[in-house]
């Protein structure tokens, strides 16, 4: 009796020490990305089944800015995260002594784009025409050089991605420009002229780049939105599997279907 009772609980033991091995695995493999909502969130809540698959649990946390996901990556409250380009993520890092968020691979493009509600096309836009467009610097860089490839400005260096209003050395409509925060562009497009917008507010504001624009960057823009992680987590293989993922056939195909051309797959 002494014998298999000892057995016994050896035996229980032994299955409560693989159940806690097990959750503390698990635990482990824990993976919170903060992103925008669309597209990044919804990219990766469609991928949230094959990781689970994988051992991976991904957690999304979404934000409607710019600043929150960079900046709750770089004080390590979440592991990584989907929404920025590169030069934002430069410009990111000069501003915020931030030197531990790297890039770990491309996704997507989202073609930036201008929209009016007044005009049909660039050609109608108006002498002192009010042009709106993001004040983050590599953004408002960005759509400066989308308006000069469309002959509204001329720039001292027509492929500066950090232009500033100081670098246009030509205006001859004499536009004006108004600097905003790029998720409240899609709420002033009724109170100026033309608005220079990234991809995911304009979806959310219902707008479709493709259909709805004045005009819009082609497929070979350098502005690839990244997945991003911590110098001391880039590795992980948590992190590499969910980078596998965003760059799988099924990921390029749900990207191809769902956006029909508003996002361009990068890979």
């Amino acid at each position: 009796m002494s014998r298999k009772f000892t057995s016994r609980k050896l035996s229980l033991l032994l299955a409560a020490s693989l159940t806690l091995f097990a959750a503390v695995a698990q635990a482990a493999d824990k993976l919170v990305i903060a992103a925008t909502p669309v597209p990044h969130a919804e990219i990766l809540e469609f991928l949230k089944p094959t990781l689970a698959k994988e051992g991976v649990d991904l957690q999304v946390k979404v934000f409607t800015d710019y600043v929150q996901p960079a900046a709750q990556t770089n004080e390590k409250q979440v592991d990584g995260n989907f929404f920025l380009h590169q030069p934002y993520l430069d410009e990111f890092k000069k501003s915020h002594k931030n030197d531990i968020e790297v890039p770990v691979t491309k996704v997507h493009v989202e073609p930036f784009a201008a929209y009016s509600q007044k005009y049909k096309k660039t050609a109608d836009i108006p002498d002192g025409a009010t042009i709106a467009i993001p004040n983050d610097p590599s953004n408002s860089g960005r759509a400066l050089l989308l308006l000069a490839r469309n002959g509204l400005i001329k720039l001292k260096d027509a492929s500066n991605i950090s232009a500033t209003q100081k670098d246009i050395t030509d205006n001859p409509k004499k536009l004006k420009f108004r600097e905003l925060e790029a998720a409240t562009l899609p709420r002033v497009l009724n109170q100026v002229d033309v608005a220079l917008i990234n991809t995911n507010y304009a979806i959310e504001a219902r707008l479709n780049p493709v259909k709805d624009s004045l005009f819009i960057e082609d497929a070979n823009s350098p502005y690839a939105n990244l997945l991003v992680a911590r110098q001391d987590n880039k590795d992980s293989p948590a992190i590499k599997k969910l980078a596998a993922a965003l760059n799988s056939p099924a990921v390029k195909k749900f990207i191809e279907e769902k956006y029909k051309g508003a996002v361009v797959p990068a890979f």
